[in-house]
């Protein structure tokens, strides 16, 4: 069987799209994911991103790491779906259902922003904050601890108007940006600091900047195309 797919990446936090829309998808196997986001036998991702039919938005988005296991929330992953879906239906505007929320995104300039929605501050400690934002992650102000139920993010500095931070996704590992990590970031600083409606997040592969109004959080960044082709299940 031959399966198409788009790889794409935002701040080097990268994606196999499979349009299940456009293209017939097979089971996806907990083995054959892991082989899709093999860096080395496969095509190679952070996550595998499934994109289907949906009656309130212009697609639902399935999220699976790169382990086999799902996801409920992928800020970066959201953006460059978006920008999948305007080159595609000649939009500026798009709308993406995922688990529990419906995101909206549209382009601006030469940036996708998503709004990702409400999120909510779990537990805090003198150490660590943690936000569920459609996924969990914690934020450790400190050395972290392993933690293997959700995403982690090691905030190494942070001001006013920007943080330095480290990614660990469950079920990816060590990664070079998470939108949704960013977004978590962002609230746990303005939750332990009063700071501007605005603020840039620098990861190990780029920058993205969150903003917020009331309890609703907006990301925002560039995304490109690395490149198209046809993935081959001997299998299936």
């Amino acid at each position: 069987m031959k399966l198409p797919f788009v790889k794409m990446q935002a701040q080097g936090n990268d994606f196999v799209i499979l349009d299940g829309v456009a293209d017939a998808v097979p089971a996806l196997t907990q083995d054959l994911i892991q082989n899709i986001c093999d860096r080395h036998f496969g095509i190679g991702c952070d996550q595998l991103l499934v994109l289907q039919s949906h009656n309130q938005a212009d697609v639902l988005m399935l999220i699976y790491n790169a382990d086999g296991s799902q996801a409920a929330n992928c800020g970066n992953g959201l953006r460059c779906v978006a920008d999948l879906l305007m080159n595609k239906l000649g939009k500026d505007e798009v709308s993406i259902a995922l688990a529990d929320r419906i995101i909206k995104a549209e382009r601006i300039d030469k940036n996708i922003r998503v709004v990702m929605g409400e999120a909510v501050i779990e537990h805090v400690t003198d150490t660590y904050t943690d936000v569920m934002i459609g996924n969990r992650h914690r934020l450790h102000f400190a050395e972290p601890q392993v933690c293997l139920d959700r995403n982690v993010e090691i905030i190494e500095s942070y001001d006013d108007n920007s943080a330095d931070i480290r990614i660990i996704e469950r079920g990816a590992g060590e990664t070079l940006a998470c939108g949704s990590g960013a977004c978590a970031v962002a609230i746990a600083i303005w939750n332990k600091t009063s700071t501007s409606d605005s603020i840039t997040i620098n990861m190990a592969g780029g920058s993205v900047v969150v903003s917020k109004k009331d309890n609703i959080y907006r990301l925002s960044g560039t995304v490109s195309t690395v490149f198209k082709g046809v993935y081959n299940i001997t299998d299936v």
